[in-house]
C-alpha cells in the first residue's frame, strides 16, 4: 500500500509527555473508505495517536501523515473530529451548535449551509429537538450532536475518540449505521474504542498497548492467529497481549 492509497500513515512515532512516553515507536496505515478501528484499554495512546493526526500535537519523533498531507492548517476543513468529550457550547441550541462548526469549516454560504445542517440534523434523529439548549439534553444525544458537528462539511475523513461511550444499545447501533453509510460514500473513518462491540464493526483494527501497536489486520485474521476457532476479538487481544509479555521477560 502506498501513501496516496492511505487515508492515515503513521511513521515510527513518538510522543512524550514529560517522563511518559505516550506514544512509542508506533507505526499503522489506514486505507482509504474503510472502518479503522485503535482497539486498546485506557492510556494505551489513542487519544494521544487522534490528537496527532487532527493536528493539536506533533509527534516528537516520527513522522504523521493524513490524506497525503501533514496534519493542521488548512487540513482542517477535511477532517472530522468528535473528542472523547463533546466539546459544545451549553448556551448554544442543537442547530446552533452544528451551524457554529459548520462555519469554521468553511460552509460560507449561508443557504446551502442552512441546508447542510438541516440534513445532519435528521441524520443524527435529532430535528424535533433542533431548537433545546444543549443543557436539556441526555448524554447521548450530546454524542449524537458532537457527531453531526464533526460531520456537517462532509470531511472526507473522520476521527472519533470513543464516540459510542455510554451509549445504550440501540444509540450504538445507530452510530454504526450512520459510519456505514459514510463509508460507501468513500469516507474513511478511524475509531477509538476499548469495546468488543465497535472493534467487531471495523473493516480494520490495530491493538494498541503502552504506546505501541501490538498487532493489526481484519477481525477476522487476529481472531484467525490465536490458533483457537471460537476466538473472540477479547481472546485475540489477550492472546497478543500475553506474546508481548513474553518478549519482555
Amino acid at each position: 500500500m502506498t501513501v496516496n492509497d492511505s487515508a492515515v500513515e503513521v511513521t515510527n512515532a513518538s510522543f512524550v509527555y514529560g517522563k511518559l512516553k505516550a506514544l512509542d515507536n508506533l507505526s499503522l496505515s489506514a486505507p482509504r473508505g474503510i472502518s479503522y478501528g485503535l482497539l486498546g484499554p485506557n492510556g494505551a495512546g489513542k487519544t494521544t495517536l487522534i490528537r496527532l493526526l487532527v493536528g493539536l500535537l506533533k509527534p516528537s519523533t516520527g513522522e504523521v501523515r493524513v490524506l497525503g498531507q501533514t496534519p493542521g492548517g488548512k487540513m482542517a476543513a477535511q477532517i472530522g473530529y468528535m473528542p472523547q468529550q463533546p466539546s459544545l457550547y451549553q448556551e448554544l441550541s442543537v442547530a446552533q451548535n452544528i451551524d457554529f462548526f459548520a462555519k469554521i469549516y468553511g460552509l460560507k454560504d449561508k443557504p446551502a449551509r442552512a441546508r447542510r445542517v438541516e440534513d445532519t440534523i435528521k441524520l443524527v434523529d435529532l430535528w424535533e429537538r433542533r431548537g433545546d439548549g444543549i443543557n436539556k439534553l441526555s448524554g447521548g444525544m450530546k454524542q449524537r450532536v458532537s457527531l453531526a458537528c464533526a460531520i456537517v462539511h462532509n470531511p472526507p475523513l473522520l476521527l472519533l475518540d470513543e464516540p459510542t461511550v455510554g451509549l445504550d444499545p440501540e444509540l450504538r447501533a445507530g452510530f454504526w449505521q450512520h459510519f456505514r453509510n459514510l463509508n460507501r460514500q468513500g469516507v474513511t473513518i478511524l475509531i477509538s474504542s476499548h469495546t468488543m462491540d465497535d472493534a467487531a464493526h471495523c473493516d480494520r483494527l490495530a491493538f494498541i498497548r503502552k504506546g505501541q501497536v501490538i498487532a493489526s489486520g481484519t477481525p477476522e485474521e487476529l481472531k484467525k492467529a490465536t490458533g483457537k476457532p471460537d476466538a473472540d476479538l477479547e481472546a485475540a487481544f489477550l492472546h497478543f497481549v500475553r506474546r508481548e509479555d513474553k518478549k519482555i521477560v
